[in-house]
């Protein structure tokens, strides 16, 4: 067994508590994740267990320690995939030829955060809680078409934003398109009530939610306002070319053939899009083929376009949606064995 204290050097009415926000949920995170006892008093940390667990401790809290005092802003939750994220690198790379050479890197906790996404909210950074999650925002810097597939709770909309956002405020372009296709509303549309944006404003409100996370809702008004960000289902974007634009097509499942093909070709110049969906969760009606399975077969094996696939273990909801989507799976996969 190892006992370690640590100190830290704040100001005389500050304590942890005041620096890291809810410090006792973080410890515990770090608890619960290495398997050690944590406590604090005043300006003091202290930790007991195994040696090694106890090491790890030591250097995870004094680099967060340092990293927060920079501005960042970290959840519990944030810490606790941080945490779980780093363990699995170092695992991995111990079972490669090179581990010796990559476990330092592999287990810095401001190496991890060097993969967020800085936006104005709460949340000062969008912090990837899966190795998926991660690739899927490298993937979003490095290519102009990246197309996320997987559950719902994985992130894919949400993260898109978070980095479309990000691509604004840093001038990258100069303008946001969110797009979802309205199929739910099917015929019944002229049936609604109010005029075009009325009738199909209640499908894209998980766009809105998204937006209005990571930016004060009256800032993003204004923008909308302006037209710099533009929410509109899929048809509004026939015959248009988007330049200088970032993209997201959401529920892209719901596609049919023909629009997938008119969206892949609005694509302008200085120009990303990102496009997500779920092909589990097809709502099209009998006989028409989804766009989204039909492009991830047709698009395989182009450059400058990746495909990310989400699974049942990205899923960053509530733990119960990871138990649902699991028995979901299990019961489509056994009903197509025994229909």
């Amino acid at each position: 067994m190892s006992t370690v204290k640590l100190e830290f050097d704040l100001g005389e009415e500050q304590d942890l508590s005041s620096m890291y926000g809810k410090l006792d949920s973080t410890l515990k995170a770090v608890e619960e994740a290495l398997g050690i006892e944590a406590s604090m008093r005043g300006s003091k940390v202290f930790l007991q267990g195994e040696k090694g667990p106890v090491g790890k401790a030591e250097k995870f809290i004094r680099e967060l320690y340092s990293i927060n005092s920079e501005g960042y802003a970290l959840s519990p939750e944030d810490i606790r995939f941080a945490l779980k994220s780093m363990e699995e690198a170092i695992q991995g790379n111990a079972s490669s030829s090179e581990g010796a050479v990559d476990q330092k890197h592999a287990g810095s906790l401001r190496d991890y955060f060097l993969s967020t996404i800085p936006v104005p909210s709460k949340k000062k950074f969008i912090v990837p809680r899966s190795d998926t999650q991660k690739k899927y925002i490298e993937a979003m810097r490095k290519y102009d078409m990246v197309i996320g597939i997987g559950p719902a709770g994985t992130g894919k909309t949400y993260l898109a934003m978070a980095m479309a956002i990000s691509s604004l405020l840093q001038k990258q372009v100069s303008r946001i398109i969110l797009a979802r296709p309205a199929v739910e509303a099917g015929e019944r549309l002229g049936f609604l009530p109010g005029d075009l944006y009325e009738k199909v404003n209640p499908y894209l409100r998980p766009l809105y939610d998204a937006l209005f996370d990571m930016m004060e809702a009256e800032k993003a008004y204004r923008l909308i306002e302006k037209g710099i960000i533009e929410i509109a289902p899929l048809a509004f974007m026939r015959g248009r070319t988007l330049n200088d634009s970032f993209i997201i097509l959401d529920e892209a499942q719901n596609t049919t053939s023909e629009q997938m093909k008119m969206y892949l070709t609005r694509l302008g110049f200085n120009s990303k899009t990102v496009i997500t969906g779920d092909i589990t969760q097809i709502d099209l009606p009998p006989g028409k083929v989804s766009g989204l399975k039909e492009a991830e077969s047709i698009l395989k094996g182009i450059e400058d376009l990746v495909f990310v696939y989400f699974s049942e273990r990205d899923v960053v909801r509530h733990k119960l949606v990871q138990h649902i989507i699991k028995a979901y799976d299990k019961f489509e996969k056994s009903r197509s064995v025994n229909p």
